[in-house]
């Protein structure tokens, strides 16, 4: 079986072909201009489905997407002003119409817990807690072997636990948020706040590897606040698991070792003594797998 997946971003529409046997072939990606609104998302989808059905002979579409999704209808439940006029879109009957095909749609963090646990990560583990670390924060919950969604698809947005009260302010419209500290967006404005310059992320931490002392002071700080928002997950859901993804990822070992470290003097010692760390293994490829597994998942129990 091959089924057309597609991953919506803030940044990009990622998208190929997943076999039932979490294969990827054909991958590829357009701009997402989200900024201009849901009626192009909608539009860019549909121009990528009639791309797909020209490569293979696929037999679903599995839509990964930024947003509150709900997984068992396909429709977008919230989402904030980074996608305008999404909210409220019932994007699995509209694709379906224009392609013919069963559709299903996931939120896009919880697809990589999907498609890590399926293919990847965590693999062997029943109780994790995913954290995709980007412009935002965004999370995901894996309970007893399967995705925890709450009583309104809309379990897993750690990147608003509050962080420190009367903090700076969030789009969420509350001030000090975990991903106003945490996120790799707050690192930026801290490195351009402290060092003076608008420095990309990927020289500062080189900065950091080579012992530039400024910069591995930023570095420790923002682990450091990392390390405390996982800590009050860890002491509430007691997972085996911490799995870290989103861009940030790429950073791997250095960035693992010094979250670790910090975590491991804020968490309590039942609490740590059984938990891993990871690094995601299929960074944004996690999302289209977890697309594919969750359309399979819902066409097995139908």
């Amino acid at each position: 079986m091959q089924l057309g997946v597609i991953d919506i971003g803030g940044t990009s529409i990622k998208y190929g072909i997943a076999s039932d046997e979490g294969e990827l072939f054909s991958l590829d990606s357009i701009p997402a201009e989200a900024y201009k609104g849901g009626p192009l998302i909608v539009e860019k989808v549909k121009m990528i489905c009639d791309m797909l059905l020209k490569q293979a002979r696929v037999e679903g579409i599995a839509i990964s997407s930024a947003g509150q999704i709900d997984n068992q209808n396909g429709t977008v439940v919230h989402a904030t002003d980074n996608i305008p006029g999404y909210t409220g879109t019932s994007l699995a009957e509209v694709i379906s119409k224009h392609t013919g095909l069963p559709v299903t749609v996931e939120n896009d963090v919880n697809c990589t817990a999907l498609g890590e646990y399926w293919q990847g990560a965590a693999k062997d583990m029943d109780d994790f807690l995913c954290v995709t670390i980007g412009t935002g924060i965004g999370g995901a919950l894996f309970l007893n072997g399967k995705l925890y969604t709450g009583a309104n698809f809309s379990a897993g947005e750690i990147g608003h636990i509050n962080l420190y009260p009367n903090g700076k302010p969030c789009t969420c419209g509350n001030n000090g948020c975990y991903e106003r500290y945490a996120s790799s967006s707050a690192l930026s404005e801290l490195v351009e706040e402290r060092m003076g310059v608008n420095l990309p992320l990927e020289k500062f931490f080189e900065l950091a590897r080579e012992g530039n002392k400024e910069a591995n002071n930023l570095f420790v700080q923002w682990a450091d606040d990392v390390a405390t928002g996982i800590q009050s997950l860890v002491h509430i859901f007691n997972p085996e698991l911490v799995l870290i993804g989103g861009g940030i990822s790429a950073q791997g070992d250095f960035l693992l070792e010094e979250v670790q470290s910090s975590l491991a003097k804020k968490v309590m010692p039942n609490h740590w003594k059984s938990l891993r760390m990871r690094i995601a293994a299929h960074e944004n490829k996690a999302n289209l797998l977890g697309a594919a597994k969750h359309f399979l998942d819902m066409n097995r129990k139908s």
